[in-house]
């Protein structure tokens, strides 16, 4: 009786895991093997780490770059700083040009004009720039891929190790090199003579046309890379709207006092206010800040160029207009 009320019990009882073998196992960490482990076989290389080895004890693929700015893409980083350094001189410069006219509403009229056509040109130059290089990347991919096809093997060894070499790699680590980008190129069945790649053209390693010898002549020869159809719009979205932000910031004064002159004196303390602070972030983003000076320099040289562009324009109205009265 005892023994079948135990089993019974048993049959409905839900088990329950041990500690330390059961529970948690899903969100346990990765193996981490040493890089001098004598394991019959080689761990992958997202296991090995120099842990053990380390008197701090921390793994090597834990440590974070102290120089680690920022996480945006650069190109955009890139779009904006154009954008605003445009916004910010071209309208302030054009503003300060106008107030020698005297009163305020030509210059919000103008000002306005100036920003939205700049604002819309900025942006369809941006667009043009990105499909242009987009465009020559593929003409060359096309052209590569042509040359690497039709090219002996010695002639594509000596060109992986023109790119390899300079950097240390020796004429048999290139020749492995080319042999394995050769047949990861035949094995990914991708033609570059067409246009642009298909969704099905996608594998495990990203986009088929980033795989093989062509896709590493263009990326690490060439210094290029192909340009996706959302970083046209992105780039022109980013560059207008930065166009227009930067452009309305000069102009702001003007819209609540009548007298242009006066409008021009807060005009000037703001727009160089926010091209110190543009030109600071901009050095502190960029890199080009290593220390305080840097800071420094970068802020004021970016409100010299805008202040110079607004004192000439500004001086260029006066002059014409004492030339036409007089």
């Amino acid at each position: 009786m005892t023994s079948t009320h135990q089993v019974s019990t048993s049959a409905t009882t839900t088990a329950v895991p041990l500690p330390g073998r059961d529970a948690g196992s899903e969100n346990k960490p990765q193996p981490v093997w040493s890089l001098e482990s004598n394991r019959s076989s080689s761990p992958p290389l997202s296991e090995k780490c120099d842990k053990f080895g380390r008197q701090d004890g921390i793994c090597c693929k834990e440590l974070k770059n102290e120089d680690d700015r920022m996480l945006i893409d650069p190109d955009v980083i890139r779009d904006i700083i154009i954008g605003l350094s445009d916004g910010l001189t071209v309208p302030f410069a054009l503003t300060a040009g106008l107030s020698g006219l005297g009163t305020s509403r030509i210059v919000v009229v103008g000002g306005l004009a100036e920003i939205i056509a700049g604002a819309i040109s900025m942006g369809i130059g941006g667009f043009l720039a990105s499909k242009a290089e987009r465009d020559h990347f593929r003409f060359l991919r096309r052209s590569t891929y042509s040359r690497v096809m039709r090219s002996c093997v010695g002639e594509m060894e000596r060109e992986v190790h023109d790119v390899l070499g300079p950097i240390g790699v020796d004429e048999p680590t290139s020749q492995a090199v080319t042999n394995c980008l050769r047949r990861a190129e035949d094995e990914s069945g991708f033609d570059a003579s067409t246009s642009a790649p298909t969704d099905a053209e996608k594998s495990s390693l990203g986009m088929k046309s980033e795989v093989g010898l062509s896709a590493f002549l263009l990326k690490f020869g060439e210094g290029l890379e192909d340009i996706p159809t959302r970083r046209l719009y992105l780039s022109a979205f980013t560059i207008g709207m930065s166009y227009l932000v930067g452009g309305i910031i000069p102009l702001i004064p003007y819209f609540f006092l009548a007298q242009a002159l006066d409008a021009l004196k807060i005009s000037c303390i703001i727009t160089g206010i926010v091209l110190l602070i543009f030109g600071a972030v901009k050095s502190r983003v960029t890199g080009a800040a290593r220390s305080i000076l840097g800071y420094i320099w970068g802020a004021i040289s970016t409100m010299a160029v805008g202040g110079f562009a607004a004192a000439a324009a500004y001086g260029l109205v006066i002059a014409v207009e004492r030339s036409s009265i007089s």
